[in-house]
């Protein structure tokens, strides 16, 4: 298996560090708000891969974690008028329930920082110690970036073109301006938590140092995130980590790909800026789910109604293969023949960087010799086929849904299911009264409201266009 490092720039032969034991985290969300559409991409591509790893018999220890105090989060929360922590727990709640609805697996640990105050204080004290930071005369703790000196080796950034970059406020205590805070001093009547340096709250970077080390050890597999985090967020993680430990942090870095809205960047002030929820109010989650997958996980998305329905056709098209099919088992991966080209096509595909679109495509062949298998009246065919396609499909979180439910999801109040069957059931009579008009009539009907009415031997079925 070959995994693209962010570190080496490079698609590299994947090998863990324990035979048969993949230890992972990925950045999780700061919860202060409903989740977003870059944070969908995030969980669903990382929980894709996780789904696979352990498809192909990886023991995965999945860490994704929650950073539930920082500067947003007070200052939201005093917005409100609330306590933080009470903000807080209401988003990691909303922040479940999206996931859920995605298909996103809860990872085995998810720690939140607030948990890990101890443990931070101590990797902060671990690095003054090992001369890697200062306590400053405004209270806080600075890391020395000039003492590292692999700093800028993931991001590709050099120090001292940073340096040349930035500048130092008057007020700020920093030693060097590409330093940066590992322990912030607590303002007036601020949450914080006592330390060696005075009360204060940990920064952002240390936080997933800490969680990250005590959760998987000191060096790990995997470390993923979003398309922002190589720098400062996890240049700043190996720098701080490394240091602490004198040991290789992390082997591989995985970056998953920016969203775009229409081809533009996502933001507020454009007006493009989409949560979970308000998506999926809108669209299956399944439709959202493909979209997601549809591209390669390092690429850029674009986020459009017009390649959202051409993601709900493509599901529509795998379903409508499904359909009528009782009973299609799900198989692990690890059941299938290895030797069936479709399996074998699927596994070297995931197996170069996790290639989703590549095995989707293995998909649509398998829907289309279904169908043929279908037309030409082959059921045991057909059904071996049926079970691929969901086993495979399975692997991706895809195809979880009933046939029928999925293709008739969605519509207007105006037309639910009930009065489409009816409508239907007033078709059968009129043809069986030779009432050829009124039958095409009601199929019209239906059709310009989007329901598509599809006769065969065994009856009539239906679904939402």
């Amino acid at each position: 298996m070959k995994i693209f490092n962010t570190l080496a720039r490079e698609k590299q032969d994947f090998v863990p560090l324990v035979p048969g034991h993949i230890r992972m985290y990925v950045c999780g969300m700061t919860v202060y708000d409903y989740c977003h559409l870059g944070h969908a991409r995030v969980l669903v591509a990382f929980d894709a891969i996780t789904r696979y790893l352990r498809a192909r018999g990886w023991h995965v220890t999945y860490v994704r974690n929650i950073t539930d105090i920082d500067d947003k989060i007070l200052k939201r929360a005093d917005d409100n008028g609330e306590a933080y922590t009470a903000l807080t727990a209401r988003f990691i709640q909303a922040m479940h329930e999206d996931e859920a609805r995605l298909g996103v697996a809860r990872p085995d640990i998810e720690p939140c920082a607030t948990a890990y105050i101890d443990q931070i204080i101590a990797m902060v004290q671990r690095l003054i110690d090992n001369g890697y930071a200062y306590h400053a005369s405004n209270g806080d703790v600075y890391y020395i970036v000039s003492q590292f000196d692999g700093y800028g080796k993931l991001s590709g950034k050099n120090p001292e073109e940073l340096l040349a970059g930035a500048r130092i406020e008057v007020d700020e205590a920093k030693r060097d301006p590409r330093d940066f805070a590992l322990w912030k001093a607590a303002k007036p009547g601020e949450v914080c938590w006592p330390s060696p340096w005075g009360d204060g709250r940990p920064g952002w970077h240390i936080e997933c140092s800490a969680m990250s080390t005590c959760c998987l050890g000191e060096s790990f597999d995997i470390h993923g995130g979003g398309p922002d985090l190589p720098f400062p967020h996890h240049e700043n993680e190996i720098a701080q980590s490394e240091a602490a430990t004198g040991k290789t942090y992390v082997n591989y870095w995985m970056h998953a790909g920016a969203v775009r809205v229409n081809n533009e960047k996502m933001s507020k002030s454009l007006g493009n800026f989409f949560t979970i929820r308000e998506i999926l109010d809108q669209y299956h989650p399944e439709v959202v789910r493909y979209l997601l997958l549809a591209s390669h996980y390092r690429s850029a998305i674009n986020y459009s109604e017009e390649n959202l329905q051409i993601a709900r056709g493509a599901l529509e098209r795998f379903y409508t293969a499904l359909r009528g099919l009782d009973n299609i088992p799900a198989s692990p991966l690890a059941e299938l023949d290895a030797q069936h080209p479709a399996v074998a096509r699927f596994i070297a595909d995931m197996d170069d960087d996790f290639g989703t679109p590549e095995a989707i495509a293995t998909l649509f062949e398998l829907a289309r010799q279904l169908n043929t298998a279908r037309a030409a009246n082959d059921d045991q065919q057909a059904r071996e086929l049926a079970t691929l396609l969901k086993s495979l499909g399975a692997v991706l979180g895809l195809l979880q849904a009933d046939p029928d439910a999925f293709l008739q999801a969605g519509g207007s109040d105006d037309l639910s299911a009930d009065a489409i069957e009816a409508l239907i059931a007033e078709r059968v009579q009129a043809k069986k009264d030779k009432n050829f008009a009124r039958a095409d009539q009601i199929r019209d009907e239906l059709k310009a409201k989007g329901v598509v009415l599809e006769d065969s031997r065994a009856g009539t079925t239906w679904r939402r266009e």
